[in-house]
């Protein structure tokens, strides 16, 4: 797979789902996010990230394009470095928590002629718990298509990934990330592009897994669903914008302030940006 698809830090741990293990505190917050900033080559993508979300919820991630929507989890999730700031899981260092989160990339991310099926790619999700030189056995083969099953394509168990349609892949990957049984689920776009009974399937799925106590973080476009499908929003262009129960803060006004005047929250990034250097 393409190394945009990261496997050692989205893996299930040893630890069943909700146990905190020796020495890990719980937390009502599945994610916090403090100060955070994230620049390239000295631009600012994201500028001083404060977030909380709560557990047990699923939260729509929203904003125009080049916002900082996918910087955002893949900073939180090491998968790229931070000019500054602190990224928590249950109320632990991310480094400490790593094994309580899944990641769902970008499909557009993930290189789809690599030559396994989609049981072998649903199967990587267990890596961390066997170890990448363990052999696979059946009883993890058959997690695997448990949890393809609960994506509704068991019986393409055996295609090769580049056979599958898109919405197909998405399931695979959304397969993938079922199988490590995390705590959080961190999800880059997973109803981009697929077709209708994909995205029913897809919610329906979310649902099932928030009932269950999971947590759901999903970086999402269709601004028409976002009330239908999440109970927490957050609105983000380079800044958190606002974040809440998407009653509260999915408004007519805060959906004017993140669509709009991008340029001026970039100069004032960018400045801020500058000011900060000149002070080290």
């Amino acid at each position: 797979m393409s190394s945009s698809v990261p496997p050692a830090d989205s893996f299930v741990s040893n630890k069943p789902a909700g146990s905190t293990g020796d020495g890990e505190g719980s937390s009502s917050i599945a994610l916090k996010v403090d100060d955070l900033t994230v620049a390239y080559h000295r631009k600012p993508v994201i500028w001083d990230v404060e977030l909380e979300i709560p557990a047990g919820n699923l939260v729509g991630i929203v904003g125009p394009n080049g916002a900082g929507k996918s910087t955002l989890l893949k900073a939180a999730m090491d998968l790229i470095p931070r000019a500054s700031g602190r990224v928590e899981v249950f109320g632990q260092p991310y480094a400490k928590s790593r094994g309580r989160v899944g990641y769902v990339p970008q499909r557009e991310s993930v290189d789809w002629d690599f030559p396994v099926d989609a049981l072998d790619v649903v199967t990587m999700g267990l890596y961390r718990r066997l170890g990448w030189c363990m052999p696979v056995r059946k009883k993890h083969r058959d997690l695997a298509r448990e949890a393809l099953a609960r994506v509704g394509i068991a019986d393409l168990a055996h295609r090769q990934i580049s056979q599958l349609s898109g919405g197909q892949q998405q399931r695979t990957f959304l397969a993938r990330a079922l199988v490590q049984n995390a705590d959080l689920y961190l999800m880059d776009e997973p109803l981009a592009a697929v077709d209708a009974a994909t995205e029913a399937a897809i919610i329906d799925l979310l649902r099932q897994m928030r009932a269950d106590g999971k947590t759901a973080v999903v970086i999402h476009h269709d601004l028409q669903s976002v009330p239908d499908y999440f109970d927490y929003v957050v609105l983000l262009n380079m800044r958190v914008v606002a974040s809440g129960k998407t009653e509260d803060v999915f408004t007519s006004e805060n959906l004017q302030k993140t669509y709009g005047g991008r340029l001026t929250l970039l100069d004032e990034a960018t400045e801020a940006m500058r000011r900060r250097e000149r002070s080290i």
